[in-house]
């Protein structure tokens, strides 16, 4: 698990006044840890193009190009000229070298831009999108120095943004390279030391980055355990029952002893699935919302929720007129997709927005959910997971596009509700469900366009 920062500006700062750099000596650092990176995945003598601003950031590229001078083929772009005291001064000390700016080339092997950083805090010019744009072209390998022009602090993207395969982020990471929009424009994502460890470079912040060691299976270790050791999920059946087969099914996959399913009617299920009309005395955990449809009424749903049990809530419970009285339990997870999220801050007044909106701004809407809610766990679905609980906030960015089909959530709100049943807490829950969810889509070997509900469910089994 990492730190993400929603700036890192009062960092560089207590760098310089706690451990006695300078702003230049950070950035030869800075420039030193693109050259690593660079040295270790090209040969020597390939030809590197270095976009640059006007700048910090483009002073840590004019650095980047004059430790790079003697073993490849550099050139410099310096359209805006130098204005920076630093940027100036590392425009003079690759001049010293011979090397001076030259025009676009028609292509190269490698592209670095380091025309904006993370301080960019307006849109991008009409020159400055041409640039980006005509470095988008080039068929060479594409790297942004701390942050691809065009993406903005808060994760929303410019009209043009550089789409990089490799972001060298300087110092720590930034929340707003994880953002959905930023997923299409940073590639890979590595951290760049400024000339102490990340350990002394960082403090504790509220927000954090799920890593594939992060995960933590509910593996058995007591040898003398019963299925009821395991905990009974109990998994309300509505109207549209695949749902719940998906769900029930990725609950027993992921260790629950028992799953049953309640309906009204008797239902067609897999013979590895229960049944029944009522909650099982022997319930420890409730999922709820998945293909509900209107089978249930309200009495019927009220009877069923007189209890204490954890819940794992989704899809069609957030808009049933019950939805703001089991806001108020505690000890329930929350699964929704962006449009379900904008329904659920309509129904909690905090916010009449569309899905576009929210997207641009999602980080800002889970932490005023979660402020307002503070008992709930909330799992914002997307490209990269948001979750929240209080006032600590993780992202999940190992999800794939091979996730994007009917039936996916199903399996997620299931692994959660299993978790739930074996009395793990509800963030613990929603953590190692969502990576669970995640990596297991990762190992799925065919065609992204062709993975289903299933597919997915046993490719839990070999995480």
């Amino acid at each position: 698990m990492q730190n993400l920062y929603i700036e890192v500006s009062s960092l560089d700062e207590r760098t310089v006044e706690q451990y006695l750099l300078t702003e230049e000596v950070m950035m030869e650092h800075a420039a030193m840890g693109m050259k690593k990176i660079i040295r270790d995945r090209f040969p020597l003598h390939t030809s590197i193009l270095i976009v640059c601003g006007s700048g910090n950031n483009g002073a840590d590229g004019l650095a980047l190009g004059r430790l790079l001078a003697h073993e490849y083929h550099v050139r410099i772009h310096l359209p805006f000229g130098a204005h920076s005291p630093l940027c100036t001064l590392q425009y003079n000390r690759l001049t010293k070298l011979g090397i001076d700016p030259t025009s676009l080339p028609d292509n190269t092997d490698v592209v670095v831009d380091a025309l904006f950083g993370s301080g960019l805090s307006r849109p991008l010019d009409t020159e400055s999108q041409k640039i980006v744009e005509s470095l988008n072209i080039f068929d060479g390998f594409k790297i942004a120095c701390d942050i691809p022009s065009g993406l903005h602090s808060d994760g929303t993207l410019d009209t043009y943004t550089f789409k990089a395969h490799l972001t060298v982020t300087m110092g720590a990471l930034k929340r707003g390279l994880f953002s959905d929009a930023a997923k299409e424009v940073v590639g890979e994502i590595v951290v760049a030391d400024l000339g102490v460890h990340r350990s002394y470079y960082e403090i504790p912040s509220l927000w954090h980055l799920l890593e594939e060691g992060d995960l933590h299976l509910p593996l058995r270790t007591i040898a003398s355990a019963h299925k009821g050791t395991y905990g009974h999920l109990a998994l309300v059946c509505g109207e549209k029952v695949g749902a719940a087969v998906i769900a029930g099914s990725a609950a027993h996959r992921f260790g629950a002893g028992l799953v049953t399913l309640i309906s009204n009617e008797n239902v067609h299920i897999p013979y590895d699935l229960m049944q029944s009309h009522s909650l099982p005395m022997t319930t420890t955990a409730i999922a709820l919302g998945m293909g509900l449809g209107v089978e249930f009424c309200d009495k019927e749903l009220s009877k069923l929720l007189e209890n204490s049990y954890p819940m794992v809530l989704d899809a069609d419970i957030f808009t049933h007129s019950m939805f703001s009285d089991l806001l108020q339990r505690p000890n329930i997870v929350l699964t929704p997709h962006p449009k379900e999220f904008t329904q659920i801050l309509r129904v909690c007044g905090i916010a009449d927005i569309d899905v576009a909106t929210l997207q641009n701004n999602r980080f800002f809407y889970v932490e005023q959910f979660c402020t307002t809610y503070p008992n709930a766990v909330l799992v914002l679905k997307g490209a990269n997971v948001i979750i929240g609980h209080k006032d600590e906030f993780f992202i999940n960015p190992h999800g794939t596009v091979a996730l994007a089909k009917g039936g996916s959530g199903d399996v997620l709100s299931g692994l959660i509700g299993a978790l739930l049943a074996q009395g793990y807490d509800p963030l613990t829950s929603a953590i190692q469900g969502s990576l669970a969810h995640a990596l297991a889509s990762q190992k799925f070997s065919k065609n992204n366009y062709a993975l289903t509900p299933f597919d997915l469910i046993e490719s839990i089994t070999t995480l």
